[in-house]
């Protein structure tokens, strides 16, 4: 009698992940998961449960404010210890909300911050997000604007480039307000001695928007601030 032939096992398949695509429905695990997978991909945000993919970057758009942007929070961060910088960064907000804000302002959870670090990226909300929109027709000014004051982002920052206007939200018993102006200045509430000179910023001056911000650094308030953060009485 001929014994039977053991069955050879099939080679196993190659895991194919799919590419992400705009207007994708997705949970945030599977988004993650083809994020990774597309390591080309600069940039993709899951909002509400739906991919977006912003088109290319132009400089006039958003390159040249978006530099500028991050030299002012930059030049308050250096002088600021206790509070972390970001660009471009992912965001974990929640289950439907994985958000890559262009910049964004953190008290460190070590020094008190309200969000947490796990894996490298950030959990849950920074106290400041900023955001280039092209205007006010953008996403940042509804979808994105209500995920970031539902999930407690206590000062969102928008500048609506061919509008030429800057918006300074404050979240205010659950609702966004705007942030008066203060002698042609915005001041952060959050962030004592974050001064901004919107004009200047709109006009492409960051000599003076770098100025101000200086200034703010040198107020008595920021003083204040560094201290509580570092714990000095």
């Amino acid at each position: 009698m001929t014994p039977p032939t053991a069955a050879i096992p099939k080679p196993a398949l190659p895991t194919i992940v799919p590419p992400l695509h705009a207007g994708d429905r997705l949970p945030r695990a599977e988004f993650e998961r083809r994020y990774a997978a597309m390591p080309n991909l600069k940039k993709a945000e899951l909002i509400e449960g739906i991919v977006y993919m912003p088109s290319p970057v132009s400089t006039e758009e958003h390159a040249a404010p978006h530099f500028n942007l991050i030299g002012w929070l930059a030049l308050y961060c250096s002088q600021t210890p206790g509070v972390q910088g970001g660009d471009n960064a992912t965001l974990r907000l929640d289950l439907d909300n994985e958000p890559q804000p262009d910049a964004f302002l953190r008290i460190r959870p070590e020094y008190g911050g309200q969000s947490s670090t796990l894996d490298g990226y950030v959990e849950g909300a920074p106290e400041l997000v900023a955001e280039i929109a092209a205007t006010s027709a953008s996403y940042d000014l509804h979808d994105k604007l209500n995920v970031y004051r539902r999930n407690g982002v206590t000062e969102y920052v928008v500048w609506r480039v061919w509008d030429r206007v800057i918006d300074w939200f404050v979240l205010c018993e659950g609702r966004y307000e705007s942030l008066p102006l203060t002698g042609g200045l915005y001041r952060s509430e959050i962030f004592p001695g974050l001064w901004l000179d919107p004009g200047a910023l709109l006009a492409g001056d960051l000599a003076r928007v770098l100025r101000v911000v200086q200034e703010g650094l040198q107020s008595p308030q920021h003083a204040e601030f560094v201290s509580r953060l570092q714990g000095v009485p």
